[in-house]
């Protein structure tokens, strides 16, 4: 990965801000829930060329997705180049329109939180001698399993630390009644148990319904509810471009005047 980030031509269009979006685990180069393609849509709008999406970075299977999610959402993994995920990440990262002058911000939701954090724990380490990005690297991770008790986490806070990482939003990107926050826990025992009493909250002692697996748009799970709403790309646009301005003033402007148009 390092030779071909070398290897890079950075006199590419120069650019201010790069915001690139990991869906979640249901999202397909061409088809998405409707918050991923409400949020897609909305911050083309905002941002044109500034904003796009990481493609071809999941399994065909929503089971294996679901596995992968399970098994690498506690520690950064130990061999991030050679991980299809993180390596397809990265290689668009480093596409079209790079250049180390770039605030480079990555934001997520639900799976693609995971994804997006060990990309950005893997572009950290590479960064600590700003050979890459001069500015740190921002983060939004929404609707997460990741656990603040994690490896994970706690990786990322140590960059935050060093300056390769700036600001993180987490707690303000989490749904109020969503129980599956922070259920990926610090180990695989933990987010695989977990995992079971989520699906099956009768034989829970720990979580009550309805179950994950429930997507009915009124009694179903919230975070399979709010997954089918153009609401949550709104609250997410409000939060990370309005609130958090993570990419200036002058999108936070573009924001405001989007999500009053989409709220006509």
């Amino acid at each position: 990965m390092e030779q071909d980030i070398t290897n890079q031509n950075i006199n590419n269009i120069r650019k201010q801000y790069m915001v690139w979006f990991f869906g979640g685990g249901e999202t397909r180069d061409n088809r998405f829930n409707v918050f991923t393609g409400s949020f897609i849509r909305l911050m083309k709008q905002i941002m044109g060329d500034d904003f796009d999406f990481i493609r071809g970075i999941y399994y065909n299977s929503s089971m294996i997705n679901v596995i992968w999610t399970l098994n690498n959402c506690q520690r950064p993994v130990k061999n991030p180049h050679g991980n299809r995920f993180i390596n397809a990440a990265s290689r668009q990262i480093f596409s079209n329109g790079y250049n180390p002058d770039i605030q480079l911000i990555l934001v997520a939701s639900s799976t693609g939180s995971i994804i997006a954090a060990q990309t950005a724990c893997y572009l950290a380490k590479q960064n600590r001698e700003r050979l890459y990005f001069r500015k740190p690297i921002l983060l939004g991770l929404g609707s997460s399993i990741i656990s603040k008790e994690s490896e994970l986490f706690k990786k990322l806070i140590d960059y935050q630390e060093e300056g390769s990482i700036g600001n993180i939003v987490f707690d303000d990107l989490l749904d109020e009644d969503d129980n599956s926050h922070g259920t990926g826990g610090r180990n695989r025992w933990e987010a695989w148990s977990n995992a079971f009493g989520l699906m099956f909250p009768l034989l829970s002692r720990k979580f009550s319904g309805p179950s994950f697996l429930n997507i009915h748009p009124e009694k179903g799970h919230i975070h399979r509810k709010r997954s089918q709403t153009v609401r949550k790309a709104l609250d997410y646009i409000n939060i990370l471009l309005i609130k958090h301005k993570l990419a200036g003033d002058n999108y936070a402007e573009k924001a405001e005047a989007a999500i009053r148009k989409e709220l006509q």
